[in-house]
């Protein structure tokens, strides 16, 4: 098998929405077509991807960088031993060829993309989700048939009112989901507060709901969210202030009693060997959120996860970032913990196929083959069009 071309184009999330920090109305992701010579049904065989939300499209790194080297290796050289299926792992290394370690950003999520790519690619071509194909390559016992998920959202709106609010969390609930997580940070502790009490008159109690500061706080405004928050025995709070900030992440871990929930902005094992030796994380307790659609793919994911349990701490406290169909298969395919999802949010890409169920929080993992993005008919029109 050969790579012979490799289509990039960006897409506009449908989100005029806002957290702490971000507003997400201007921001991009890159789709991401991997096309070969091999042919199925007379059709050449292609692996579809996109490097995950919550940044920008990346096709500057993939287009000048990464393409160019994967298209100009020696075939053979990015097969798996003794078969004529692409490893993603040595696609992997190829795309990162001449690439000085460190410095894990864009370039991270660009990886992603294209490593992604090839597990659509070899599940399609062994007629399997991709869950299936993720549980044999790392030696799981099974993947998950069912997966936790929780509904994330509660985000800033243009003159929002409390009621549009409850009216959201109420629309995921009749959808079967019972956890939800909402934003806070971007407005006062008290106005927070206000809508952490509207969230609970859906969620029914604190371990229901999860809330999210996306990094905006310094150790005091932390410090005095965690005291605020400790009384609700919330499901979790998450990242309270920068995601490298390993010292005030400890420090906060040392005063608050609750679920402390971080990962999403770390991009490597290193980062996470990092997290759980200097950021306080604590065994059976606090959550991790790395995202494998930013962090260089599952090859990069899965050396997280053993780096978390090396260390005294289970994968099952992993619900990466990501709201989407790769996340679902890579929590499936890796034991993981469960995921989020973006129901209405991030458009064409958040949220599971069409015809996904959602029971009491959780979902059954689809048995189409690949990742299933043909299964999500908005996203699957997208990537038709990048393809045509």
């Amino acid at each position: 098998m050969q790579i012979v071309r490799i289509i990039e184009a960006p897409i506009k999330l449908e989100s005029n929405i806002s957290n702490a920090l971000v507003n997400f109305s201007e921001h991009t992701v890159s789709l991401l077509a991997l096309v070969t010579d091999r042919k199925v049904n007379g059709r050449p065989a292609i692996g579809l991807a996109f490097n995950s939300i919550g940044r920008y499209a990346q096709s500057g790194i993939i287009r000048d960088r990464m393409a160019p080297r994967l298209l100009a290796a020696d075939p053979g050289s990015l097969l798996q031993d003794g078969t004529d299926l692409l490893c993603p792992q040595r696609v992997l290394a190829c795309a990162m060829r001449n690439e000085k370690p460190g410095g894990h950003g864009d370039r991270a999520h660009s990886a992603s993309a294209i490593e992604l790519a090839v597990w659509d690619l070899n599940a399609k071509l062994a007629g399997e989700p991709a869950s299936a194909t993720i549980a044999r390559h790392f030696n799981r016992p099974a993947r998950d048939e069912r997966v936790a998920v929780y509904a994330a959202g509660g985000y800033y709106y243009d003159g929002e009112a409390q009621s549009r609010l409850i009216e959201e969390l109420r629309g995921y609930q009749a959808r079967g989901f019972n956890r939800f997580k909402i934003k806070i940070g971007g407005a006062t502790l008290e106005q927070d507060l206000a809508r952490i009490e509207s969230a609970l008159v859906v969620a029914g109690s604190g371990s229901q709901l999860a809330v999210d500061a996306n990094g905006r706080f310094d150790l005091d405004t932390a410090l005095a969210y965690g005291r605020a928050l400790e009384p609700y025995e919330l499901l979790w709070y998450e990242e309270p202030g920068d995601p490298l900030d390993y010292g005030l992440h400890a420090a906060l871990a040392s005063e608050y009693g609750g679920v402390l929930a971080t990962g999403e902005n770390l991009f490597s094992h290193q980062d996470v060997r990092n997290l759980v030796k200097f950021g306080g994380a604590r065994p059976d307790q606090d959550i991790f959120q790395m995202d494998p659609g930013l962090s260089y793919g599952v090859s990069e994911y899965a050396r997280m996860l053993l780096e978390l349990e090396s260390n005294g701490f289970s994968r099952r406290q992993c619900y990466p970032h990501g709201g989407q169909l790769m996340g679902l298969h890579v929590v499936s395919g890796l034991n993981a913990g469960g995921t989020e999802v973006y129901p209405d949010v991030f458009q064409p890409l958040g949220g599971f196929a069409d015809e996904a169920v959602i029971t009491e929080g959780v979902v059954t993992v689809p048995d189409s083959p690949g990742f299933g993005f043909e299964q999500k008919s908005n996203l699957i029109h997208e990537f038709t069009r990048l393809i045509a």
